[in-house]
């Protein structure tokens, strides 16, 4: 995986799911975790969070996060670095940010979208090793079904920042299941 960018700053945010850790490169945004999450990159342990207004990038950052958890807006205006993936994951990730909100895809239609409709689970992986949950919808992947399947962030997660979409509240006890149009 390419990593040739530094990051810059990270900070660390609070929000209706559970604190969030942010990293900038020089580019952009380059991270969005929940602090809690499966797949956070192993140098993020080594970096202590400072307060997000010490940085433009995470400042406006988290003051986008706090509108979309509010539900007064449902998408974001920031630069973003998805230069630290794999070409295949890059491509992957650039598809997932054409997914409206109040939509979804499956994971089967996100790997024709890019061209390689036989890389379906390939395109599972690199859904959840996406660097900026949230901001890069992976939540609005869904299984051919329609089911629920996997999020770094824990279901429960990906339930709850659907519903939000929905114009539903953001907020749900720690590790439970929500019904998504309940």
């Amino acid at each position: 995986m390419k990593n040739t960018y530094p990051v810059v700053a990270v900070a660390r945010t609070d929000s209706p799911l559970g604190p969030l850790l942010l990293a900038a490169s020089q580019r952009g945004l380059s991270g969005l975790w929940f602090e809690d999450q499966r797949h956070l990159p192993a140098w993020l342990a080594n970096r202590t969070p400072a307060p997000a207004s010490e940085h433009a990038v995470l400042h406006t950052t988290e003051r986008q996060l706090h509108a979309y958890f509010a539900g007064e807006r449902n998408d974001f205006d920031l630069p973003l670095d998805l230069d630290q993936g794999t070409d295949f994951q890059r491509a992957v990730w650039q598809a997932l940010l054409t997914i409206p909100v109040r939509a979804s895809l499956s994971y089967g239609a996100l790997a024709r979208q890019i061209g390689r409709p036989a890389a379906v689970r390939a395109v599972g992986a690199a859904v959840g090793r996406n660097p900026l949950g949230i901001i890069v919808p992976c939540h609005r992947v869904l299984g051919a079904d329609g089911s629920l399947t996997g999020y770094a962030g824990g279901l429960w997660r990906k339930t709850a920042l659907l519903r939000l979409e929905l114009g539903h509240p953001p907020t749900s006890p720690t590790g439970a299941t929500l019904e998504l149009f309940s």
